[in-house]
């Protein structure tokens, strides 16, 4: 791994904003570069002073304002050059390495901004008469801090999925999730307040772990169109290649009738960065051969493909594929 790339991500390992496994890469090199261990000692440094001027942020405020600005970020479309330099991180992150003053006036600009936008949209929703824990309010239990299944959830009401659970030999879940306090809901994986916790955490969630543990249990109903969706989005777009794993599982019977399922598998086939992920999507192709999508796709790995197993079981599908006029 290059320094270059660990400099460029050591402000994000500070702030615990790395997945698991960029995380573990970065102390990998950390512990053979004395160098990079040098510019980590130094951005704590340079992140202790910060924190004795600037208070830190509620966690729960903190995670839903990534959820938004990850559901943004996903909605909007791609800009022009300037546009992009202002969403692109790490172009910021090598100014503020450079200079700790500049960093620390955008931070506190920042989170002033975000008191004020908080304050804002709690006051909006105290006029109209929704409580501070939003629409969850309503749905509340006296005492126990569990959330009834009595009426749907709004995505934009769910800051994260702290936990999923299913209880062993049972249809029943347990989710924790934060709104502006962690609440949980409990149910069958056929509560339509489950079903939904389950998809905000298979697409939205920070942790890998809960994202895993979701995806596993959607796995369990995947005639459900939205669940094949979210499917196909974990195959496509989830950084940890477990989940694309278990995605390929749970879509594993629609690949012969669902050409939008076959498609995505296809390109998983091509393009997925874990050789585990590819070598599972062409056994999941192999009834199709004959395929018209599926032979163009196999004849290329066959002939280019860098990975010698992935080239050697695309030539012997081929190899037992009858001649086509």
């Amino acid at each position: 791994m290059k320094c270059d790339w660990v400099r460029q991500n050591i402000l994000f390992y500070v702030y615990n904003e790395l997945e698991d496994d960029a995380r573990y890469e970065v102390e990998q090199h950390l512990g053979r570069c004395p160098e990079c261990a040098t510019e980590l000692k130094a951005t704590r440094k340079f992140h202790a002073t910060l924190s004795e001027t600037v208070a830190e942020p509620n966690p729960n405020l903190l995670a839903a304002s990534r959820m938004r600005l990850q559901e943004a970020l996903e909605t909007t479309r791609q800009g022009g050059i300037w546009q992009r330099l202002i969403l692109e991180p790490t172009t910021w992150l090598r100014q503020l390495r450079m200079s700790p003053a500049l960093a620390a006036v955008i931070l506190m600009v920042g989170f002033g901004g975000g008191i004020g936008a908080t304050y804002n949209f709690l006051s909006a929703r105290a006029g109209s008469g929704v409580g501070g824990n939003g629409v969850l309010t309503s749905t509340l239990e006296s005492g126990n801090g569990s959330a009834s299944l009595s009426s749907p959830l709004e995505s934009s009401a769910i800051a994260g999925i702290r936990s999923v659970t299913q209880e062993p030999g049972s249809n029943q879940v347990s989710i924790k999730y934060d709104t502006l306090s962690t609440q949980e809901a409990q149910g069958s994986l056929n509560d339509q307040r489950i079903q939904q916790l389950l998809l905000f955490a298979a697409r939205n969630n920070y942790n890998s772990g809960v994202r895993m543990d979701s995806v596993d249990l959607l796995t369990q109903a995947p005639d459900d169109s939205r669940v094949r969706e979210v499917l196909m989005y974990a195959l496509q777009n989830d950084a940890n290649p477990g989940v694309r794993l278990k995605a390929l599982d749970g879509l594993s019977g629609f690949v012969r009738q669902d050409n939008q399922v076959r498609d995505g598998v296809l390109r998983a086939l091509i393009s997925d960065t874990n050789s585990g992920v590819r070598l599972q999507a062409l056994r999941l192709v192999e009834p199709l051969k004959t395929d018209s999508n599926v032979r163009s796709v196999l004849t290329r790995l066959a002939q280019t493909d860098q990975n010698a197993s992935i080239r050697s079981q695309a030539r012997t599908m081929l190899a037992q594929m009858p001649e086509m006029d």
